[in-house]
């Protein structure tokens, strides 16, 4: 076991690594408690979307995402550490043990952190290669969940129960007056969706991306979604610990997909709507509990993409104690 003077610096680093990570609607909704010896992971129910995500499952999901994203900063720097998923108060511990060599496989994942992001614009012709597909199915298992990939008749199905989902929540004031305080502007705070990251017209694709209820400033392109992926990354339960992994296989997904040249956008809608995500358990053949829902493509190269979105300053989702 190292002195607990050494341990403190990696344990900040690695917090500030999980500034990085998404979440929903960008709400950065999690806190770290970093210690002497660990840090802890909490939720913030202060920006927790309560219309849209009552339940805090997406919460969860953004959390395990930041954990995820700490434990790629650990393993970059050759720590080996001891990961307690307690799913209630604090979500997660990290504790540190030992000091190592560093595998080239993490510092590559640690190098994509400030370059992954959402980039909701068409797609190119060129499919995603089977590689890279079997590539994130296996970093899906790796962290406890699942990945199935969605025929082309499940992707149709997919498309009415998103514009099902959307309808839904579009016809629910209260929700929409949440979503308008979270999107859109500059977004200086450091949370939220900026105009430059939201389409300034709706993507001509299969499967409708999110209705924020404004238009930004992002020119989608001209392509489609013809050689996209979809893929539902499920789980065997709904307890909030299954819901922690999925963020973590979210996490370990986007990363690779990022280190590959592959975008991912997210598509929570079907989710979110208790309807919806019944009927997509059922589009899956009932094999898992649904978590997320995504679409996976190769971008045009010869268009740049967004910007990434901001991030909170550090001293509110970091607290040092003794």
């Amino acid at each position: 076991m190292v002195d607990d003077t050494d341990t403190r610096p990696a344990l900040i680093l690695a917090a500030e690594a999980a500034r990085f990570a998404p979440s929903i609607h960008n709400t950065q909704p999690w806190r770290w408690t970093v210690h002497s010896d660990r840090m802890e992971l909490r939720p913030m129910a202060g920006r927790q979307l309560q219309v849209q995500d009552p339940e805090g499952k997406m919460l969860l999901l953004s959390c395990g995402a930041a954990l995820h994203h700490a434990r790629v900063a650990l393993d970059a720097d050759g720590w080996r550490y001891d990961v307690d998923l307690v799913a209630a108060d604090p979500l997660a511990v990290l504790r540190l043990r030992e000091r190592g060599v560093a595998d080239p496989a993490a510092i590559r994942s640690f190098e994509q952190l400030p370059a992954r992001h959402t980039d909701r614009r068409t797609v190119s012709d060129e499919p995603v290669p089977a590689a890279v597909l079997d590539a994130l199915t296996a970093a899906a298992e790796q962290a406890g969940a699942r990945l199935h990939l969605l025929t082309r008749d499940q992707v149709i199905e997919l498309a009415v129960l998103v514009e099902r989902a959307q309808k839904t929540e579009s016809a629910d004031e209260q929700l929409r007056a949440e979503t308008a305080a979270w999107v859109g502007g500059d977004r200086a705070d450091g949370a939220g969706i900026p105009d430059a990251s939201i389409p300034a017209q709706a993507p001509l694709t299969t499967v409708a991306e999110r209705d924020f209820g404004t238009t930004g400033t992002l020119v989608p392109g001209p392509g489609h979604d013809n050689a996209a992926s979809y893929a539902v990354l499920y789980g065997t339960g709904d307890e909030a610990v299954d819901w922690l992994r999925a963020g973590v296989a979210l996490s370990a997904m986007w990363l690779l997909a990022t280190e590959h040249g592959v975008t991912l956008v997210p598509i929570s809608s079907p989710v979110e709507v208790p309807f919806t995500r019944r009927q997509l358990e059922r589009t899956i053949g009932a094999i898992g509990i649904p978590h997320f829902v995504m679409r996976l493509g190769v971008p045009d190269p010869a268009n740049g993409g967004p910007a990434r979105t901001p991030r909170l300053p550090s001293d509110q989702v970091i607290e040092l104690r003794d």
